[in-house]
């Protein structure tokens, strides 16, 4: 690998020597003077104008070479104001470049600007600055580096791709997420610029790919899908853990990965649509089957394999996205993976999408339309929602006209048609005539309303509007063809009519009607062809080519009457001036005319002319749309687009499950990276509950003390083991033997060991927040353990050569059980021993299978890291004892529900809202099994409390229940059910209850706080009156706006609170600064969201403090 950089630094260097030849040479060019070409424009110019050119341009290059830094900004400010109205700047270029590299933020990131928008028009100027962008790229400032990058990838000259290319490879390893993302972005242009350079980019990719932030993971899916969108085995580890961040990925990066995750499903998944499919709604449950369980789904038609369910359960609540795009990428996505049963799911948000912009509107129904062709019952109910209004553009009534059609049913049929007959009066004639298509479809379709239209159409016969006749003739005679017969009467309205008919089509068809059956209406066929015959060299071409065959026919069925007329007419033919009139009339004469040319086939003229056509078929013009993915551009323009990728058919039988399995790879032994090891039964048995059991175990351990409960965990964490992968089964069974033969080995080593274990206890120290939240937001309380724990692995190995903490997260995985509890050392770097110099001192707690909530609040905080003195969890400062309504007595017919947050750590689940629910009867009678239907959930995860059989009158019931609200305020719907009654309810969570009390030190309060910095920080000032300024006040105001630990201040006037978020245990800093009378509040999280809302109550509970 270094070899590789090495010999890229000097390709670049070279590259880099040559650039400043060029810029020494164009340096020449730089001159006041213009060319003469340049001064003939200029004079062109001022003469037509007759002022001054350009002058306004002259005072910003003036204000650009001034020393003053106000002016420059000033200048900048204009500039990019001018390129946002679309004015053209560029020959203000030389004087820009000047100034990239000032030394002023503000300026720099404004030049920045500039040049990503010029930088590919005036390459060789930009050229002049490459040593500038080079320092740049190692600027303490993210913005500054990710900005650098961008002008770079912007330059696109041959020339510099080796400095583009070593750029973007430091880049992906910069500690910002922010300029990982840029280099992600600079990838795609890189490789349009050089596409040799493929391989080199896909390395990069692959590396990206694997970053745990939700800032990158849009962009470096989208350079993936650029670059090498054939390549899905980079996809196989990553594929769980985009699964996963995928709610809290920005929404253009949501779309990205939705799409990619959709062409990735069709190829790993089998068929969900099969016909003796057999679906099991909890199916997640197959994480924890044993062997044997498994064997026996294999022999079921159909199991949906858990990262199948995976996807579908986490892009759901991506349906309420207020992003257009998000709601139809998950839309496509349920279409094209989901099984049949589940699709409808995706209407509700679709049909809500039609209260959008026009432009939105017409790419939803375009796919409505396609849906509504093969599952009619989706949109069914929602049918009102395609009724046209008064104020739709035409091309949005064609498209509800078009979904009303393929609704149509014999239920809604009246309802349609009742809306057709006042769409066909409407003032917009291409509409109209496309309603009268429609009532057509209608009559096709629904052969009990054929009668119904036919008659409604030739009503329409009679119609003012040339436009709505002509139309009505056409649909007419496609409707006639299914039984003519029945119909002679129609046949010989339309030719009452034909005189005043002037749309040729219109004409073309009653004279087609005429000659087709002409049998049916033998006395009127005649006349038709006689006025024909006077109008014969008037009429349109198409017009004209019905009439011969009129004659033709009628020569054939009515001779006596017709053979003059019919040789007039085809001497009118033979001397037409349009060549397909001509040979018509002289194919048809030979054919009809016996006579001695005349070959075999006038025998066959009859056959011929009077053969029985079949009834024309009509249907929907999206039929064949299905062909293309939905939401795509090619199924928008119904033809492939260019970087269309198609969709590949489902495997008959799916690949092998086990690639997507994240192995635990362990990092290489050498100094500065010690692991502790440790029995590896004891994390997935206690996981369940919480961090903290983790935590005690290993005092346990380090005490020796064990053996008593080491029987337990191991049956338990034997249910358990499938929830580990197979690779990671593999992994800890093949460690278990090799740590306990190390072991004795790795107790002598341990003193010469010390001070590289105190070196890693510091850094450790730093990261052990950080660690924590990041393996708790990419594991999900459905998905398998040994997911997070890899996905952290390989964390640590990006970000810090010395992450024990995730690494002892990797090694404690079930294992076979043992005769006897080992301690082991991983890594001979640190022994067990070495945990009492860093280790909080052991809390003896007798083992049990379940956990009171006082016991697990008391834990909480602690952690697997040897740093867990500096992040422990702590009991709430303040539970309010105020409930909210649930459910009011009046509606709940007798029953009322009310609900509060204990605050305490959820028994039910890391990852849940602990609530307590109040359930009262306030009717005469006993209320019987009240419970929580299995069906309501939307989309949060909800432990519902056990069914209560009875409930007495005036009586009240507290039961505890959980909810993962996923670090959201959005309300969790569901029902509350009695026996004969079903309530909807929903609970709306503040959001300082999605937060759990932790404490630390103040060293490491300011040491987290300082990584949390730039866009994860969040602060306002406000004004506090000052007899209102006091400890206990201010303290008082935090905790009970929210659920935060107060961590222990040296300076009287800060007051400092923590906290990590429920969900995804991300860490939540808040501090107050009181300078009188002001008090600066500051929020530090990566959950930004949270941030402002936090900041928004803590101003509000300050601002309203009392005494």
């Amino acid at each position: 690998m270094n070899g590789g950089l090495g010999s890229l630094r000097l390709e670049a260097a070279g590259a880099l020597r040559t650039a400043f030849v060029s810029a020494e040479n164009l340096q020449l060019a730089l001159k006041s003077e213009f060319s003469p070409e340049e001064q003939a424009l200029t004079n062109n110019h001022s003469s037509g104008n007759g002022e001054k050119p350009s002058r306004g341009n002259e005072d910003l290059k003036e204000m650009l070479e001034s020393n003053k830094e106000s002016l420059k900004l000033d200048a900048m400010k204009r500039i990019v104001g001018l390129i946002a109205k679309g004015k053209n700047a560029s020959e203000l270029f030389p004087a820009v470049v000047k100034n990239v590299a000032s030394k002023n933020i503000e300026l720099k990131k404004l030049v920045y600007v500039y040049l990503v928008r010029y930088a590919e028009e005036q390459q060789d100027l930009a050229l002049l600055s490459i040593s500038t962008f080079q320092r740049a790229l190692k600027d303490p400032n993210q913005l500054i580096r990710a900005g650098a990058l961008r002008v770079l990838s912007s330059i696109r000259v041959p020339i510099i791709v080796p400095i583009m290319m070593l750029a973007i490879k430091e880049a992906a390893t910069d500690l910002s997420p922010y300029v990982r993302k840029t280099a992600a972005h600079a990838i795609q242009k890189l490789y349009s610029l050089d596409p040799d350079q493929k391989e080199h980019l896909i390395e990069v990719i692959e590396k990206l790919l694997k970053d745990k932030s939700t800032l990158v993971a849009g962009s470096v899916v989208m350079a993936f899908e650029e670059v090498c969108p054939e390549r899905i085995d980079l996809i196989h580890k990553n594929y769980r853990k985009l699964c996963n961040m995928l709610v809290d990925v920005e929404e253009w990066g949501q779309v990205v990965i939705i799409n990619m995750l959709t062409r990735y499903a069709r190829t790993q998944f089998v068929s969900p649509w099969k016909e003796d499919a057999v679906f099991d709604e909890n199916s997640e449950k197959t994480f924890y089957d044993s062997e044997e369980e498994r064997r026996v789904d294999e022999s079921k038609p159909y199991i949906m394999d858990p990262d199948h369910r995976l996807l579908l359960r986490n892009t759901k609540p991506l349906l309420q996205s207020r992003n257009t795009a998000v709601v139809m990428a998950v839309s496509q996505l349920y279409w094209h993976l989901a099984p049949k049963h589940e699709i409808s799911i995706v209407t509700k948000s679709l049909v809500r999408l039609l209260r959008s912009h026009r432009e939105v509107q017409y790419v939803v129904l375009q796919n409505i339309a396609t849906m509504s062709i093969q599952r009619k019952g989706m949109f069914e109910p929602f049918m009102k929602s395609f009724y046209v209004r008064s104020t739709d553009a035409t091309h949005i009534k064609t498209l509800k006209l078009e979904i009303l059609t393929n609704l149509a049913n014999e239920a809604n049929i009246s309802t349609i048609l009742r809306e057709f007959q006042t769409y066909v009066k409407s003032q917009d004639k291409a509409f109209a005539a496309a309603t009268i298509q429609a009532i057509g479809r209608c009559a096709t379709n629904i052969s009990e309303v054929t009668d119904t239209c036919l008659n409604g159409l030739v009503l329409l016969l009679s119609n003012r509007d040339e436009t709505v006749v002509a139309e009505s003739v056409v649909v007419i005679k496609k409707l006639l063809q299914t039984q003519p017969s029945q119909h002679s009467d129609i046949i010989k309205h339309m030719a009452k009519l034909f005189d005043n008919i002037t749309v040729p089509m219109a004409r073309a068809s009653i004279l087609w009607l005429m000659g087709e059956y002409c049998e049916h209406v033998p006395k009127i066929a005649p006349d038709v062809l006689r006025k024909m015959a006077k109008t014969f060299t008037s009429e349109e071409d198409i017009v004209k080519l019905q009439i011969v065959n009129l004659a033709a026919k009628l020569y054939l069925t009515n001779s006596k009457q017709t053979k003059l007329l019919t040789q007039y007419i085809l001497n009118l033919g033979k001397y037409d001036q349009n060549y397909d009139i001509r040979d018509r009339t002289r194919f048809i004469r030979q054919l009809i005319v016996p006579n001695e040319k005349s070959g075999a086939l006038s025998k066959y003229a009859r056959r011929i002319l009077m053969a029985p056509k079949p009834a024309p078929v009509l249907q929907s013009a999206f039929k064949d749309r299905d062909r293309f993915q939905l939401g795509t551009l090619s199924h928008t323009l119904n033809s492939h687009a260019t970087g269309y990728l198609e969709l590949s058919d489902w495997p008959a039988v799916a690949p092998d499950q086990s690639v997507r399995n994240v192995e635990v790879i362990e990092p290489v032994k050498e100094a500065g990276a010690p692991v502790l090891g440790k029995s590896k039964h004891t994390k997935s048995n206690q996981k369940f509950y919480s961090d903290s059991e983790e935590e005690e175990e290993e005092e346990e351990e380090g005490s020796c003390s064990e053996d008593s409960g080491s029987s337990s965990e191991e049956s338990e964490s034997e249910s358990k083991s499938e929830e580990n992968s197979d690779d990671s089964n593999k992994s800890s069974s093949s460690q278990s033997e090799k740590s306990s033969s190390e072991s004795d080995s790795d107790k002598k080593k341990t003193q010469k060991k010390q001070k590289p274990a105190i070196k890693d206890r510091k850094q450790k120290n730093g990261n052990a927040v950080k660690d924590e939240s990041r393996s708790g937001s990419e594991s999900d309380s459905e998905s398998s353990s040994s997911e997070s724990s890899s996905e952290s692995g390989s964390e640590s190995e990006l970000d810090s050569n010395s992450d024990s903490g995730t690494d002892q997260k990797k090694n404690t995985k079930p294992k076979p059980v043992q005769s006897k509890p080992v301690t082991k050392v991983e890594k001979k770097e640190v022994s067990l021993l070495d945990l009492d110099d860093f280790a909080p001192a052991p809390v003896t707690t007798p083992k049990s299978s379940i956990l009171s909530p006082s016991l697990l609040s008391d834990l909480q905080g602690l952690s697997i890291s040897p740093s867990a003195s500096a992040l422990q969890a702590s009991s709430p400062v303040f539970v309010p004892e105020t409930s909210h309504e649930l459910l009011h007595r009046m509606t709940g017919k007798g029953l009322s529900a009310q609900y509060r947050f204990t605050r305490q750590p959820c028994i039910y689940g890391n990852s849940m809202v602990s609530l307590q629910l109040t359930l009262s009867n306030n009717s005469e009678q006993a209320l019987e099994n009240i419970h929580i239907s299995e069906k309501s959930s939307t989309g949060q995860n909800i432990h519902r409390f056990s069914a209560i059989e009875r409930l007495e009158p005036q009586a009240s019931v507290s039961v505890s229940m959980g909810v993962d609200f996923n670090d959201s305020t959005q309300a969790a719907h569901f029902q509350l059910c009695t026996k004969e009654d079903e309530f909807s309810v929903s609970i709306q969570p503040a959001v300082g209850e999605l937060l759990l009390p932790i404490t630390m030190s103040e060293a490491d309060f300011t040491k987290e706080q300082g990584k949390l910095v730039g866009m994860n920080e969040s602060s306002a000032t406000i004004t506090m009156a000052p007899e209102n300024v006091s400890s206990q006040s201010v303290n008082r105001s935090v905790v009970s706006a929210a659920n935060l630990g107060v961590i222990p201040s040296s300076q009287e006037n800060i007051h400092r609170f923590a906290g990590k978020t429920v969900s995804s245990g991300s860490l939540v800093l808040v501090s107050v600064a009181l300078k009188d009378p002001d008090a600066l509040i500051t929020v530090n999280t990566e959950k930004t969201v949270i941030a402002s809302m936090l900041l928004r109550q803590f101003k509000t509970a300050l601002a309203n403090i009392t005494p």
